[in-house]
Formats: structure tokens, sequence, C-alpha cells
């Protein structure tokens, strides 16, 4: 049995931290050695706050009365010696719940009253207005007052049908799915939209984001919740009741919101839970457990999953066992099982991922470096050479020799012009780029899709609309890349003229590649067609939820726009960045020529001791280059795959 969720979990936070530990290491020592300019200062502070502030978020989705909180007590809160999330039968956690940590916030649980939904903001906009949400303090020395708190997401209203109906939990098209309604004709809908409970939990404060997502009605009612928080989320949990299999409500979730997914396949993870409910006495052990694989088998075959994502839990034994110490009633509960599928599954993922982030870009600032350093090797050795020629010769000489420096140092300002004239044509070609990646010019083609989502009645024809509109999405992304290829390609002529004319080493960095944002692009497409079918017409023509569908989409896709755009111009601040590193070690090479040649002159000895300089600095050199070796190797290995990266610290030494 391989290590539980929450070891591994653990072991990722140690490994994050060590890698972040070891980029500010290299961080330090360039800027000490005067290896650090702004593109490299940036390229190095985003991948530690990267590495450091990684976020895993794991959702957990299911229909009512599945058991979902009790796994979400029994996996992550077992510590506590009780229930933390209200777990009772029936319908507990009656909105989103989104669990995490942040430093700058008091514990406590915050939650978005239900009439939000009436207005127009989506969920993100409303994070930023906290006096709207309602604040209830945690504390975190008191379990009892804790558990009682987090009763607040289970709270519930009645409201008139048109209200209902209104809010998004009454849908005309589908009766059975609806709630039933009281004697004087009320329906029972919840208290608030969302909760964001904030705890220094040792998970949470290592970066999970645990998602808790109420029935069908619920997430079909919040776009955002479809469109932006769960596709982002780095697995799914998505759970069934083993005494009902799939029922035709589970089977609208997974269809709906889950299984389309490119990656579902690795993503998302089935739990059969309650299989205590089939701990028959009656029956023989190894007849129910054929009764438990027969459940196993016909779920997997009719999500589309295999068999082996589809993990049979009893979540309640699971979190009993864990408060009592009791190993064998845990290993019967299969609670060990799935924390290990969820260990390999979420915790590989990303590692593989930061791994690959962290050293790519790594190995870009050591080829940077490095050539850094060769540049000042090799004005060295031209300064060497010089020098060792002016041996025996008279003063005349080193005068003319003075003069040289000094003529070939106005040449070289005199072509700051050509090369500025470089910049602006590179600046120009970007700028328009990022146009097209701007949010103005998303909303304008967004405006077309807006219109017709909040024109009144049903919306016949926005399916139409909305294909069009995302085709000329996928077209500005791809014109953009265009245009990242067209940058690379001139700045790739000018380069070769300069290192012809000035001797420099440029070599242009690769075309910023903006296929992956073309491809979220089109299932941010898929995920959101459902919204624009005939199945949710009703739904679309209450100008409320048009509204939310509107913005949520225009948040998601925001996202990719600005990653785009972000990318290009991290891009192109590596590129620059040779230029200016390069321009100022010829500016510090004049200005080294000419102070050794004012040396020689000052003293009959000076061309020795200059020389004896010289040597020492190219030893200098060697040695910085030996280090910036050592203190890459940790993080990227020459030769060595990204994903089998040794992630030891290194000592920082002189």
């Amino acid at each position: 049995m391989g290590p539980s969720f929450n070891e591994q979990f653990d072991q990722h936070g140690a490994w994050r931290r060590a890698f972040a530990h070891q980029l500010k290491q290299l961080s330090q020592w360039m800027g000490s050695h005067d290896l650090m300019d702004a593109a490299v200062e940036e390229r190095l502070h985003r991948l530690e706050e990267q590495v450091r502030g990684d976020k895993v978020t794991v959702a957990f989705v299911a229909e009512f009365s599945r058991g979902k909180s009790e796994l979400i007590n029994a996996i992550f809160f077992a510590g506590y010696g009780r229930r933390i999330m209200p777990a009772s039968a029936g319908r507990t956690t009656m909105c989103p719940t989104e669990l995490g940590y942040e430093p700058d916030t008091p514990p406590s649980l915050r939650l978005l009253p239900i009439e939000t939904r009436m207005q127009a903001p989506g969920l993100a906009e409303w994070r930023l207005k906290p006096e709207r949400w309602v604040t209830v303090a945690l504390d975190m020395d008191d379990a009892q007052q804790m558990a009682r708190a987090l009763e607040k997401v289970s709270e519930v209203r009645r409201v008139p049908l048109d209200e209902a109906r209104a809010l998004g939990f009454w849908d005309d098209e589908a009766p059975d799915d609806n709630p039933v309604p009281d004697a004087a004709g009320l329906v029972e809908v919840p208290m608030w939209r969302h909760a964001i409970i904030n705890i220094p939990h040792p998970l949470l404060r290592q970066g999970l984001v645990i998602l808790d997502t109420p029935g069908l009605n619920a997430v079909g009612a919040e776009p955002e919740l479809t469109i932006n928080l769960i596709p982002q989320a780095h697995a799914v949990v998505f759970i069934l009741g083993a005494d009902t299999g799939v029922t035709r409500s589970d089977l609208s979730i997974w269809r709906d919101h889950l299984g389309d997914a490119e990656d579902a396949a690795d993503t998302r993870l089935v739990v059969l839970n309650k299989i205590d409910t089939l701990w028959d006495t009656l029956n023989s052990p190894s007849q129910v457990q054929a009764q438990i694989e027969r459940q196993r088998h016909t779920s997997a075959e009719m999500l589309g999953m295999p068999v082996a994502r589809v993990v049979p839990v009893s979540a309640q034994k699971g979190l009993v066992a864990k408060i009592n110490c009791d190993d064998v009633l845990l290993e019967s509960s299969g609670l060990p099982q799935l924390e290990e599928a969820l260990a390999e599954g979420i915790m590989g993922r990303r590692q593989a991922i930061l791994r690959s982030a962290v050293a790519g870009g790594v190995a870009g600032l050591r080829a940077e470096t490095t050539r850094v350093i060769n540049i000042r090797r090799r004005d060295l050795d031209d300064q060497m050479l010089e020098l060792r020629s002016l041996r025996g010769k008279n003063a005349s000489v080193i005068e003319a020799m003075r003069g040289r420096i000094e003529q070939e140092q106005r040449e070289f300002d005199h072509s700051a012009a050509k090369i500025q004239a470089v910049r602006a044509v590179h600046l120009k070609m970007l700028q328009g780029v990022f146009q097209q990646l701007g949010s103005r010019a998303l909303k304008a083609e967004l405006a077309e899709l807006a219109e017709a989502l909040q024109a009144k009645g049903l919306k016949l024809g926005v399916r139409k609309v909305y294909g069009d509109t995302f085709a000329r999405l996928r077209t500005a992304m791809e014109a953009a890349q265009a245009s990242g290829i067209e940058i690379q390609a001139m700045l790739g002529g000018t380069f070769r003229q300069l290192n012809a004319e000035f001797g420099f080493s440029l070599q242009v960095p690769p075309a910023p590649q903006l296929a992956s944002y073309v491809q979220d692009i089109v299932a941010i497409e898929q995920r959101h067609l459902q919204y624009v079918g005939m199945g949710n017409a009703l739904r679309l023509a209450q100008p409320e939820f048009a509204q939310r569908l509107a913005r949520a989409l225009m948040l998601r896709l925001r996202t990719v726009f600005e990653s785009a755009a972000n990318e290009l111009e991290m891009w192109s601040k590596t590129a620059t960045a040779q230029l200016d590193a390069q321009l100022r070690e010829r500016k510090r090479s004049f200005s080294r020529r000419i102070e050794a040649v004012n040396r020689i002159q000052e003293a009959a000895n000076g061309l020795a001791d200059r020389i004896a300089e010289i040597e020492q600095a190219e030893r200098h050199l060697a040695g910085l280059e030996t280090r910036l070796q050592e203190l890459t190797a940790g993080i990227v290995p020459p030769g060595v795959h990204s994903e089998a990266v040794d992630t030891t610290p290194l000592p920082l030494t002189a």
C-alpha cells in the first residue's frame, strides 16, 4: 500500500518548498555576481511564485445524499475526532463550498446570499466585494464551535415558485428534478449561493483547495461552476451510492458537466460510496464482494470509465475507523485505496507539470547566464591580446591604441539608433498582438453573443451565434500565434545582422506556442454548449440566468486571453533581455579597455599588473560557470528529462 493522499500531499508541499528555496538561492547568487537583469529577475520571481504558491484543487461532485460531505470528513478532517462538514441524512451541503487557506484572512466561514443570483455580477466579481458576504468567525481550538458554524451551509429558505424559477431551482422542462412545493405553494431553496471556508488545516496551508458541490440543480444553475471552477480543478471525485448505482440524475451530472472532458480518464475518479449498505450478514463475504464488483463494472460501463477508476468505499465507516484507530475497519472501508488513487493521480500530475515548468524556465536562465559569462570571457580574451601586444611598445603606440578604442566606442554609440529602431519595430508589432488579445477586443468578439443572450423570450438563434463567436475567438488566437512567429522571424534576421556587425552572440528564442490556448477555447466551447441547447431554452429565457452565463463565459475567456498575452510578453522580454545584456557588456568592455590603457600609462609595471588582473578575472568567470552548473543541477541537471529531476537542495557557498 502506497502513501495516503494526506501523506503524499505533505511530501508534495516539502518538495515545492525545496524547489522554491533552490530558486531563491539561485536568484541571490546571480544578483551578487551581477548576472541579473530585469527580465531574468522577473522570470526567476515568476518561477518561485509558481512553485511556492501552487494550488491543487480537488472537486467533489455528487447528487444529493451520496455521502459526499462524509467522504470529505473521512479523508481530510478525521484528525479533529468528529465531523467538521455537516453530514446528516438528506440534503446537507446546499451551496457550493470552497475549503482553503489564505494566511491574510482569519479562520472564518464566508457566505454569499442566494439573492445575488438575481443580480448581474458573477461569483468572481462578488469575491471582490467582501461587504456583501456574511462572515462567521471559526475557533480553531473548538471543534464543536466549528462544526456548528459550518452547519450554516445547509440552511434553506422557502420562496414562491416564480422566485425559485428566477433563482434557477425550478425547471419547467424537467419537473421530476424540481423540489416539491409545500401546502402554501412555496419551494425550498438554499439560503446561500456560495461558501468559502478559510482554516489553517495542514493540507490547506500547503495549497490544497477542496471544492464541495451540491446536486444537479445547484450545479446547473451556476454557470461559473461548470465553466470555471470544476473544469479548472486538478481532480474531480464523482460520488455514487453503492446501493443505487448510476441513477438518471447521476448520469445527467456526468454527461452534462464531467464526462466529456478531454482528460476525463486521468483527472476523474468515481467513488462507489456506502458499500456498508451491502454488508449483509445473510450473505457470505464473497457474495457481498461479488455484488460490489458488479456495481463497479456496471457503473464504469455506464460512465465510460475504466473499472480501475471506480473505487468502492464506505466513507462513514472509514471516518469511524480513523477516529477509533480501528485498522481492520479502515481497511474494510476501502478508504486507503481511494486515498492512494487520489495521491497517485493528483500529486504525480502536479509534480510532472511543475517539474516541466521549472526545468524549462531554469534551463533558459542557465543558457542566458552562460551566454553572459561567455561574452565577458571573450571580452577578457580580447583585452589580453591587446595588452600583450603592447609589451615593449612606446607611449605613442599606447596612445594610438587609446584612440582606436575611443573611435570604436564612438562608432558603437552611433549604432544605437539602429538598435533602437529594431526595438521600436518589435514593440509596435507586439503591441498589435496585445490589442488582439486584450479585453476590449475580446468584449467586441463577444458583443453579438452577449446581445443574443440578453434578448427577451426564447433565444432560438443563439446556438448559431454561439458557434460563430467561438470560431472568431479561435481565429483571433491563431492570428496571435501567427504574429508571434512573424515577430520571431523579424528578430532572428535582425539578431543575425547585429551578430555579424558587432560580434554579438544573440539567439532569438523559439516562437511562443499558443496552441494550448486554442485548445482551451475549444474546451470552453464544448463545456458551455449545453447551455445554448433546447434543453435549457426556458432557463436561458430568464434574463438573470442569461446574464450570469454571459459573465461567466467572459471571465473564463479573459483568463485564457490574458494568459496567452502574458506568455507573449515573457517571450518578448527574454528576447530583448539578451540585447540589453550584450549592449551593457559591450559598454563595460570599452570602459575596461580605456581603464587598462590608463593604468599602463600611469605606471611602468601597469601592464604586468593588468595582465595578472585579467588572468584572475578569467579564473573567476570559470568559477562562476562551475557554480552556476552546480546551483542549477539540483533543479535541471544537463541531459536529464525534467520529470526525473533530483530536487535535493544544494548548500549555497561562495
